[in-house]
C-alpha cells in the first residue's frame, strides 16, 4: 500500500464539533517526519508520508471552538493508504455518533483490508462502534472513560495508559496525546531514529507513557489469552522486582507449567525475557530523559549489578546504555 518514493500513505479523518489540534497536530508530525529535521540540519529532506484530510462528504468541518477546516476529499474518495487516523469530537458519543455514522462501517471496512487505524480522545468512540476494539486493549481520555466503559463494555478499557496498541488498532488518551500517538506511529512505520528527530525538530517529547502514575506501553504481540494478559500486566506493576513464575502462575490461576506454556505462545516470550524488555523499555525511557547515572538506571529497573544491566541493555538495544542515552536523549546539546 505504500506510494511512491516509499513513502506511506496516511489519512486523518476530520469530523464536526472536535477539536481541531487533534487533526492539526498529526498533520504536522506525519509531514515533518524526515523533512523538518533534514532541512534544518542542511540536509536533503526525505519525506517519509503522504498526507490527506478527509471529511464525511468531502465539505468543510467546524471544530468544536468554530475552526473551520477544508479536507482533500470526501472519506469514500480516498484511495488506498496506510494509515487512518480519526480525530476526537465531543466528549458525549450519543450527541454526536448518529450526525457521523458513515464513519464505524467505513472503518470496519478499511481494517479488514489491512488499513491500520489510530483513534485520538473522544474520537476511539469511531473504533469501538465499527466493533474494532471487542475484547481489545484501548484508552481514551480520562474525563469520558465512565461513559465510554458504559456505552463499549466490551472493551478493554486501560485509561491510565496514554498510547495503547492493538493488532494494527492504536489509541491515544487525550487531546494533547495526538502528537504522542503520531511520534509513536511514525516510530512504528519508519524508525525510532526518525522519530525522535522528528520530536526534536517540533520541539515535542517523545511519547509519554501514562496519563496517571507510571506505566509501560504493551511489549508483546496482541493476542487474546485473558488470563495471560492479566500476567502481563501484574508484570507491568512489578518490573522492578523479580517476579517469580509462581507467582504469576497464582495470578492467572493455572498451574507454573500451563502459564508458561500459554505465556510463550500468547506472546512470543518466556516470562524472565519479557520482565527483562519491560526493564529494558523502562530503562530506555529514563536514558532518553538524560538520566546522569547509568549505575542508578540500573538500580531503578530492579538491577543491583550495573554490569549485567550493561550485558541485558546491549543484548536488547544493540548498544550500551551510555552510547544509547549519547545517542537518544533529549537533553543533549
Amino acid at each position: 500500500m505504500t506510494g511512491s518514493n516509499d513513502k506511506l500513505d496516511v489519512a486523518v479523518v476530520l469530523v464536526n464539533d472536535g477539536y481541531a489540534s487533534t487533526a492539526i497536530g498529526p498533520i504536522e508530525v506525519f509531514s515533518a517526519a524526515g523533512t523538518m529535521w533534514n532541512e534544518m540540519c542542511g540536509d536533503r529532506p526525505e519525506p517519509k508520508f503522504r498526507v490527506t484530510t478527509a471529511s464525511i462528504d468531502g465539505a468543510p468541518v467546524r471544530s468544536a471552538y468554530g475552526l473551520n477546516i477544508a479536507p482533500d476529499c470526501a472519506i469514500t474518495d480516498l484511495g488506498l493508504v496506510d494509515l487512518i487516523m480519526v480525530s476526537a469530537s465531543g466528549p458525549v458519543p450519543d450527541e454526536w455518533m448518529a450526525r457521523h455514522a458513515a464513519i464505524p462501517p467505513w472503518l470496519a471496512a478499511r481494517y479488514r483490508g489491512g488499513t491500520r487505524i489510530a483513534g485520538v480522545c473522544s474520537g476511539v468512540a469511531f473504533l469501538a462502534e465499527a466493533g474494532l476494539l471487542a475484547g481489545r486493549r484501548a484508552t481514551t481520555h480520562w474525563g469520558v472513560a465512565h461513559g465510554f466503559r458504559k456505552r463499549y463494555p466490551d472493551v478493554n478499557w486501560q485509561t491510565d495508559l496514554l498510547i495503547t496498541e492493538d493488532a494494527g488498532l492504536y489509541c491515544g488518551g487525550g487531546v494533547n496525546a495526538a502528537s504522542d500517538l503520531s511520534l509513536h506511529l511514525v516510530e512504528r512505520l519508519c524508525s525510532r531514529d526518525v522519530a525522535i528527530e522528528c520530536s526534536k525538530a517540533l520541539l515535542l517529547d517523545m511519547p509519554r507513557p501514562s496519563q496517571s502514575g507510571y506505566a509501560l506501553l504493551p511489549l508483546a504481540r496482541p493476542h487474546g489469552d485473558d488470563k495471560v494478559r492479566d500476567a502481563e500486566h501484574h508484570l507491568s506493576g512489578h518490573f522492578a522486582r523479580d517476579v517469580t513464575v509462581e507467582e504469576l502462575a497464582d495470578v492467572a490461576s493455572m498451574s507454573r507449567r500451563n502459564l508458561v506454556r500459554r505465556f510463550k505462545e500468547a506472546t512470543g516470550h518466556m516470562p524472565g525475557v519479557y520482565q527483562q524488555m519491560l526493564r529494558v523499555a523502562a530503562a530506555r525511557k529514563m536514558l532518553e530523559d538524560g538520566a546522569p547515572s547509568i549505575e542508578q538506571v540500573g538500580l531503578s529497573v530492579g538491577y543491583e549489578d550495573v554490569a549485567f544491566f550493561r550485558r541485558v541493555f546491549k543484548r536488547h538495544c544493540g548498544i550500551t546504555p551510555s552510547a544509547y542515552r549519547d545517542r537518544f536523549s533529549h537533553r543533549r546539546v
